[in-house]
């Protein structure tokens, strides 16, 4: 999911693993909230016919793939740099070409090498939340046509309940590495004004954001921070 930040070993590897296993369906519905089963869908996106859509950190790429079988995409490109991200996504939804592509490769390098190809760009708890933003929003703007928009959806306080970042602060956050050994990875939890002040550096314009609160209580549930902003046309 995204742009491992740390020279350590594939630290996706687990992600998702266990949920491949027994569900290889194309979702039914796409959720942006961080309990993935409430809150707004794919309409936050806007109309998708015929565009190109980039989902940055795509992971198993399931919610590329409900875009590329439920929206009428001219295409959607998962981009993930974990190597078994990659795989995974390629085994469940890789029957789903060429309207779902599957990318190996570091978003930030990706966003660069397409420049001015997207119409859309989307993040759910992906990129965004786990590469530096001082590099990741200027690509993204660079890989958007004119009055192209990027959605993402990141925590809005760490799962601990602490308050997100009042800067650009990265946390490190703990992680496996293949043979299950601990690591660590970062994570950027980042405030609402941050996040706009970043976007507008970047370029983009007509920057919202709202808060998604959680769906239940429990160590490991947040409130999500859901962002839209736009490139000038």
């Amino acid at each position: 999911m995204g742009r491992v930040t740390t020279s350590t070993a594939d630290l996706w590897h687990h992600y998702g693993r266990a949920r491949a296993d027994s569900d290889r369906a194309v979702p039914d519905g796409f959720y942006w909230a961080w309990g993935q089963d409430a809150g707004p869908g794919a309409e936050v996106l806007g109309d998708l016919v015929g565009c190109c859509v980039g989902d940055l950190g795509a992971g198993a790429a399931r919610h590329a793939a409900h875009l590329a079988v439920h929206h009428q995409p001219g295409r959607v490109a998962a981009v993930d740099a974990s190597p078994a991200q990659y795989a995974m996504a390629t085994d469940l939804y890789g029957h789903l070409t060429p309207r779902l592509r599957i990318v190996h490769s570091d978003v930030v390098c990706h966003l660069h090498a397409m420049r001015g190809a997207y119409d859309v760009l989307y993040s759910v708890f992906g990129a965004i939340d786990f590469t530096d933003p001082r590099e990741l929003l200027p690509a993204a703007a660079a890989a958007l046509r004119p009055g192209g928009r990027l959605v993402f959806a990141t925590l809005a306080h760490y799962l601990s309940g602490a308050l997100a970042q009042p800067d650009v602060v990265a946390a490190d956050v703990s992680a496996k590495t293949p043979d299950g050994a601990e690591a660590m990875m970062r994570r950027w939890v980042l405030q609402e004004h941050v996040w706009t002040t970043l976007l507008e550096e970047a370029g983009f314009t007509r920057i919202t954001s709202t808060v998604l609160p959680a769906t239940a209580e429990g160590t490991r549930t947040a409130d999500t921070l859901l962002v839209k902003a736009h490139l000038p046309s």
